[in-house]
């Protein structure tokens, strides 16, 4: 090992550069069986963001199926999520630029299944007894109205002529806000699809249905199964019996249930009481946490204190098994007879598609997200923490210390912090090895990936603490991390920043604003202006604000007190902020009026935007030029020198 140099924290250089991590590393996502066969979607920075469909074959062959210019994507609920599903070797598939659905056998050419219009699809099942493809569809036709959201079915035999397009696209499912999750049963005798309506939230209360299938693809006898509006159903999946089987958090977390009509009354029975979620807040569509390996054996996913755990569930005894993995964040869960295959990674990790055989334990990794091998001596390893917050409660994160093998800090200096705060703010951090994070830890700095009260992952109850308490909570938790920390004396209370992106970019700005404890920030296409976000957003979280502040425009009072923008006075320190021109979910504005406010009190300010770039960056460069902006931008603030050459940005 070699001497270690002494250097000050944040002066530190690393081998973990921001061209290695955009240069070597691609996005994993939404995995799909088919047969034999395994699907998985890569999102390429270096290819402006492209979501590639990728098939792997039980040979090992790799084929990428979607050819350039093709980009699996879905602006349906504008997060999209399900862009595509297989079967018996065809694809269907939206693509982002037109929004259109496209049909593909290997080998051959994407044929468009639906005209151009303005709609768009996602989560797909193919009903192969009607050959039938069957949706969810989001119509933006008529402009004065908020988008229509629907159950469609897709006659797929009109559409088979690749020349002229004649789409035979039949409503099945119609008159609520919001559609996800159509499944079909083994036998294609019956439909299980969710809906819920404003002001609700997927995470708040859904409804479960089941109807009858017509010979012509049309429903009826729809049945209410469960699910309300303070009950929350994920991923009704059905058995190869023909037993549904989905997920409630009817007592606090969200856990297994199934139910059968011969049932006595038609009630639902629970498989396995635990405190631990088995379900994820539906931000996208084509979520899964779990699968049927056969009629008695379920293969499922299952977080508790932000770590994911896989198990086995035997479905006549009712008994719960851990799979023991080396895995602490499981996603994308599919099951077919013999094996499961996920994306995992842990804290020494990156995530990777993997495949478990489900009689040997064998596991394989099919696909990386980055090929990049970085020795365990640069490596921070995440501590996961709990602290004191508002109310005596408890609030949770994890901890990553500074670490770099080639260097060592002077005596009696301690490392300046960030803190990330997550988006959502319905979502969760997780342990899995971030480049990112590394990226800041091994050039000197501490990190704290805060699960603030509201986070998922710790039962109903945590995630209800935010209710009508939006930009209270959060802040007060992601401050009492810091001051945490500071006093544990494992960071320096006078070099605090805080940064997040999206909901996270507004508890950065709130915690800038109406608290004293960060000396600096970054905002990620953060909200500025609750009363702006409130008026102009999209149908999916247009009255999310009704849950987490109030109803708008009755209590249009507290979302002016929250906004930081009315308060810029009370901002007294330097922000940065990272802005896409083309974010319909934040859009530039908010970022912009923020920027000019603090302009005019001669605060240091920073702005950068970028052409073509939504809500989250997806092009190699603009990633790249984030993540060193902002390092740039502490550097400055913080009043250290980076060991490498840095593009500057104009302060």
């Amino acid at each position: 090992m070699t001497k270690q140099q002494i250097a000050p924290y944040g002066s530190w250089k690393s081998p973990i550069t921001s061209e290695l991590i955009v240069a070597g590393s691609i996005g994993l996502g939404s995995v799909v069986l088919d047969g034999d066969d395994v699907y998985w979607i890569e999102g390429r920075p270096a290819e402006a963001g492209r979501n590639v469909i990728v098939q792997r074959t039980p040979d090992g062959q790799i084929t990428e199926v979607t050819p350039a210019p093709f980009n699996t994507r879905t602006r349906v609920h504008e997060y999209g999520g399900g862009a595509f599903t297989v079967k018996k070797g065809t694809i269907y598939f939206s693509n982002f630029a037109d929004q259109r659905l496209y049909q593909q056998t290997l080998g051959s050419q994407p044929q468009p299944l639906t005209p151009k219009a303005k709609e768009c699809y996602a989560d797909g099942v193919v009903d192969t007894l009607r050959r039938h493809l069957i949706c969810v569809r989001e119509d933006h036709s008529d402009e004065s109205k908020e988008p229509v959201n629907s159950l469609v079915s897709i006659n797929l035999q009109k559409n088979d002529n690749a020349g002229e397009i004649t789409p035979d696209v039949q409503v099945i499912a119609s008159g609520k806000d919001f559609y996800s999750s159509p499944c079909l049963s083994p036998d294609n005798s019956q439909l299980a699809w969710l809906s819920w309506n404003h002001p609700y939230m997927p995470w708040d209360g859904t409804q479960l249905w089941v109807a009858k299938i017509q010979e012509d693809g049309s429903l009826e006898e729809a049945q209410l199964v469960a699910g309300g509006f303070d009950e929350s159903i994920f991923q009704p999946e059905w058995s190869p019996t023909g037993i549904l089987h989905f997920v409630s958090d009817r007592t606090g977390w969200w856990n297994l249930y199934r139910w059968q009509p011969s049932n006595p009354g038609g009630e639902v029975e629970p498989l396995w009481k635990m405190a631990a979620e088995f379900g994820l807040p539906q931000w996208v569509f084509g979520m899964s946490t779990y699968g049927f390996e056969s009629e008695n054996r379920l293969i499922c996913t299952y977080s508790q204190d932000g770590i994911s755990y896989l198990g086995s569930l035997n479905l006549q005894t009712k008994q719960l098994e851990v799979i023991e993995t080396p895995f602490t964040s499981i996603s994308s869960l599919q099951v077919t007879r013999g094996k499961a295959v996920f994306i995992a990674g842990s804290a020494t990790e990156p995530t990777a598609v993997v495949q478990l055989d489900l009689a040997t334990g064998e596991m394989t990794v099919l696909q990386q997200s980055t090929e990049l091998e970085i020795s365990p001596e640069y490596l921070s390893k995440p501590q996961a923490i709990a602290f004191p917050t508002e109310g005596r409660l408890t609030a949770y994160g994890f901890f990553y210390p500074p670490q770099n093998q080639d260097y060592q800090a002077p005596t009696g200096e301690k490392p300046p912090l960030l803190v990330k705060s997550h988006g959502g703010p319905t979502a969760a951090t997780s342990s899995t090895l971030s480049l990112k994070i590394q990226y800041w830890t091994s050039r000197g700095f501490a990190f704290l990936d805060v699960n603030y009260g509201g986070s998922t992952g710790y039962g109903r109850e945590y995630r209800e603490r935010l209710k009508g308490n939006w930009g209270i909570v959060d802040v007060d938790d992601c401050v009492n991390g810091a001051k945490y920390l500071a006093e544990q004396g494992l960071v320096d209370g006078e070099r605090l920043a805080i940064a997040g992106g999206s909901a996270g970019g507004y508890t950065t700005l709130a915690a800038l604003t109406f608290r004293d404890v960060f000396k600096a920030g970054a905002s990620y296409y953060g909200v500025s202006d609750l009363e702006a976000l409130a008026k102009d957003t999209h149908k999916f979280e247009s009255r999310y604000l009704d849950g987490l502040i109030g109803p708008y425009p009755e209590r249009q009072d507290i979302y002016e007190a929250r906004s930081p923008i009315h308060f810029t006075d009370k901002l007294s320190c330097p922000v940065i902020f990272f802005q896409g021109l083309e974010d319909k979910v934040v859009p530039p504005n908010q970022a912009e009026m923020m920027v000019e406010a603090l302009k005019a009190k001669g605060l240091p300010v920073a702005y950068v935007a970028y052409e073509g770039e939504q809500h989250g960056f997806r092009r190699a460069e603009n990633i790249k030029r984030t993540l060193d902006g902002e390092f740039y931008f502490y550097s400055r603030i913080f009043g250290f020198q980076p060991a490498e050459a840095i593009e500057p940005v104009e302060i």
